[in-house]
């Protein structure tokens, strides 16, 4: 009864809303599915306004899902224009090459640091009980390995 009463009015209202009379339906039936669920809970002289507003959460959780969605795409179409670049693809193998000479050319100590930290993923917590030192000296051999690779490799930002 609560359904034949106030579907058409809940739906039309979701149609002005998102301008698709099937998103509109399908929230509207997924509305009254929540009523059903709920309808212990829910006193009858609330019910349109409960659908209703059951009705428009839904919709505003599509349009924030849509807009997630929209970033991701934007993002990864960027990505892929990028990594289909020859300009880019040729930057990159130049600069993996560069980081490569930079980081053998590295002292030993602080190359077996930053080795470890960034390939292996240890801590350096980790790294002090393997290579024996302390964690300030590790912190300190990793700061001044960077500092260097930041002077050596070119990079055009």
């Amino acid at each position: 009864e609560v359904f034949d009463q106030y579907s058409d009015v809940i739906r039309n209202f979701m149609y002005y809303k998102c301008g698709n009379l099937a998103q509109a339906e399908d929230l509207t039936q997924d509305a009254f599915v929540k009523l059903w669920k709920n309808c212990s809970k829910v006193a009858l002289d609330k019910a349109k306004s409960y659908v209703m507003k059951i009705a428009q959460n839904a919709f505003y959780n599509v349009i924030e899902h849509q807009k997630v969605v929209l970033k991701y795409q934007k993002a990864q179409s960027a990505f892929k224009a990028n990594l289909q670049s020859p300009e880019f693809l040729m930057e990159e193998q130049e600069f993996l090459k560069q980081l490569e000479r930079s980081i053998a050319k590295l002292p030993q100590k602080q190359r077996e640091v930053f080795l470890l930290n960034r390939i292996d993923k240890k801590t350096y917590k980790e790294i002090a009980f393997i290579v024996g030192i302390t964690q300030k000296a590790v912190e300190r051999r990793m700061h001044l390995a960077l500092l260097t690779l930041r002077k050596t490799i070119d990079v055009k930002l």
